[in-house]
């Protein structure tokens, strides 16, 4: 989820408010989806791509031969083999186009995408998480406007989720996965340490760490080394403090000695003072801390909708937890400004580059059909922005991440995502040494005001 992208750029704050979140359904990236793509256990290939009758051909479509580069960083199985598929479909019914796939780890792809914009070399589809990377790209020159293109379809996305991928009143990509970030929780662990509700207020959050570090469980994996997933956490507790007003007021004036700043920063010190975190965690990379879950050495992670597919890979048995884990979202904190059902999620998408040929565009449409949307919810790939999709998503958990999407009245996007790339980096650095031991909660605030600054 951390950028270093080289691009001089805007600074997009990009949130998602009420109507336009309801509705249909959406794993940081980051990383994930939020994201990071999933990484799953290795599975067959898909069995059912959509059908190819679904796609209506731009005029050229059976004419010249013509080639589409795609970039992912959908590594894993099923989702690797699933874009496969989907591709494949689209090909055998467009003989003329050939689709050129490039999948990519998240962090080498950020750096090689880097490097081919500042080439001039630009893939025609690729991974994009929107916010303001995806308006430094679009600032740099290297994004089509596909407002017109996808005009007569667009209805057929989440408008909430679709928005994201928005700037300046432009569209440059589509999403296929949104949702929000939540705890995930070990149950057995819970009833081990005595605890027979999941938290709704902060301060009951805290009472349940303490009795699960009593019971010998590590209460919440964190990954220090990768930065990323602590700042989900203190973000969360600046939105319950201030409220998403508050919040988007912070981003776009660049302000953040504010009271809501100071005060999230008190609770994560009361938090660090109960020494919540698993063995190693200042030098943890995310997969470590998904492990620590997976493998029951930590009760909870604080992490986005493909949490239990990278838990299930990176487990010794390559299971997880299965029927163990649940899911809560953040809790409450009392005295606070924030409606307690406002949230902080984001997804993944394809952006267009600028030399995109309109068969591109017709795959994109082709990938975002409900067939595809509902095949990817079923292998647990993504929860997809495609309206008609919801109801294949069966699992217990994810429809509570559905519902809580539903129900948010606010939706801020991951901050090293909606803010520019140099800001999001500032953020990520500042926010980690809270919980570190590295720094204090003033400190952190003028930090990222200090980083602001400077854009």
């Amino acid at each position: 989820m951390t950028t270093r992208w080289r691009l001089a750029g805007a600074v997009a704050m990009i949130s998602i408010v009420a109507a336009a979140c309801g509705g249909s359904a959406a794993t940081s990236a980051p990383t994930t989806a939020a994201t990071t793509a999933p990484t799953t256990a290795a599975s067959t290939a898909a069995s059912s791509a959509p059908s190819a009758a679904t796609s209506e051909a731009p005029s050229t479509a059976g004419g010249a031969p013509v080639t589409v580069d795609w970039w992912h960083i959908t590594t894993g199985e099923p989702g690797k083999s699933d874009f496969q598929a989907v591709a494949d479909a689209y090909t055998a019914a467009h003989p003329n186009v050939k689709i050129n796939i490039t999948v990519l780890e998240n962090e080498a792809f950020k750096t090689k995408l880097a490097t081919s914009i500042q080439a001039g070399d630009i893939p025609d589809l690729f991974q994009s998480w929107g916010g303001g990377i995806m308006a430094a790209q679009a600032d740099a020159g290297a994004l089509k406007d596909i407002t017109s293109d996808i005009a007569s379809w667009k209805d057929t996305i989440n408008p909430g989720a679709l928005s994201i991928y928005q700037y300046n009143g432009k569209q440059y990509g589509v999403p296929w996965d949104m949702g929000m970030i939540g705890f995930w929780y070990n149950k057995d662990a819970f009833t081990k340490a005595g605890i027979t509700a999941v938290p709704t207020t902060w301060s009951d959050y805290l009472s349940d760490v303490s009795k699960l570090k009593a019971s010998g469980i590590a209460p919440l994996a964190i990954a220090g080394q990768d930065k990323w997933p602590s700042m989900h956490l203190w973000t969360y507790l600046v939105l319950r403090i201030g409220g998403g007003e508050a919040l988007s007021q912070m981003i776009q004036s660049g302000n953040w000695n504010t009271d809501a700043c100071t005060k999230a920063g008190d609770q994560v010190v009361a938090l660090n003072k109960l020494d919540p975190y698993q063995a190693g965690y200042k030098a943890a990379v995310y997969n470590n801390e998904a492990a620590a879950v997976g493998n029951g050495k930590a009760a909870m992670e604080l992490m986005g909708q493909w949490a239990p597919s990278v838990q299930k890979d990176q487990s010794a048995d390559k299971k997880g937890l299965g029927d163990k884990l649940g899911w809560f979202p953040f809790p409450s904190v009392e005295g606070g400004a924030g409606a307690p059902t406002d949230g902080v999620g984001g997804g993944n998408g394809i952006a267009v580059g600028k030399d995109a040929p309109p068969e591109a565009l017709d795959f994109l449409k082709f990938f975002n059909s409900v067939e595809t949307g509902k095949k990817l919810n079923t292998d647990g790939v993504g929860l997809s922005t495609v309206v008609g999709a919801e109801s294949s998503v069966t699992d217990p958990n994810l429809q509570q991440v559905l519902a809580g999407r539903g129900n948010a009245q606010f939706m801020q996007l991951y901050l090293d995502q909606a803010t520019s790339p140099a800001m999001g980096t500032a953020i990520n650095d500042a926010t980690v040494g809270l919980f570190l031991g590295a720094s204090d909660p003033a400190k952190v605030c003028q930090a990222i005001t200090d980083a602001a600054a400077t854009q």
